[in-house]
């Protein structure tokens, strides 16, 4: 019979991705993220196999805590306010972050991505949910004459995805609030009828 865990895996988790958000995935090591997350050597290969599983299951955990819990908080809204509130979202996050760390799944996309087709994979589906998200909205807002429909509803999410991946990679070089909100003007603008 397995012993119960004498840890918080959430706890423990969060603190990973912690690790990895701040160092990436090649440059965290086994036993920094161990002691980042309070446990011994031993007890994180017991509990996580090696680093690719606990970067897979910080990346599972990271997706629910940002990616689909903003698409929940956004969903409900009118469709112009949800795309443009997932865009401030991103613009309001990014600048929230003073160490620049950037996006958990954008960071993993051109860090690991190329490594490993299960996390290559793990990534395209989160990025899948984004351009999904939008592609709903701009459907939904083009269909009750709210968004302009000079575009195609697919052609517009791929634009907003492109936006927010490129609003996270600036926000880790310069993040500043009129050169975010100038990349997200222009293509809100988009949707007006």
């Amino acid at each position: 019979m397995a012993r119960p865990r004498a840890f918080d895996e959430g706890v423990a988790l969060s603190a990973a991705i912690d690790g990895f958000w701040a160092q990436g995935y090649g440059a965290a090591g086994t036993r920094d993220l161990a002691a980042r997350m309070g446990l011994t050597t031993a007890s994180f290969y017991n509990a996580f196999g090696d680093k690719r599983g606990l970067f897979l299951k910080a990346l599972d955990q990271y997706l629910v805590e940002t990616l689909r819990q903003r698409i929940a908080r956004l969903d409900p809204l009118p469709p112009r306010e949800a795309v443009a509130g997932f865009v401030a979202d991103v613009v309001e996050r990014s600048l929230a972050d003073p160490q620049r760390r950037g996006c958990m799944l954008i960071n993993a996309a051109l860090d690991v991505t190329a490594q490993d087709p299960e996390i290559r994979d793990k990534v395209a589906g989160g990025m899948e949910q984004i351009r999904a998200f939008f592609q709903r909205h701009v459907q939904a807002g083009q269909a009750d004459g709210t968004i302009s429909t000079a575009q195609s509803a697919e052609d517009l999410a791929r634009l907003f995805l492109g936006v927010v991946l490129g609003i996270r990679v600036m926000a880790r070089l310069h993040a500043d609030r009129d050169q975010l909100e100038g990349m997200a003007r222009p293509v809100l603008a988009l949707l007006t009828p």
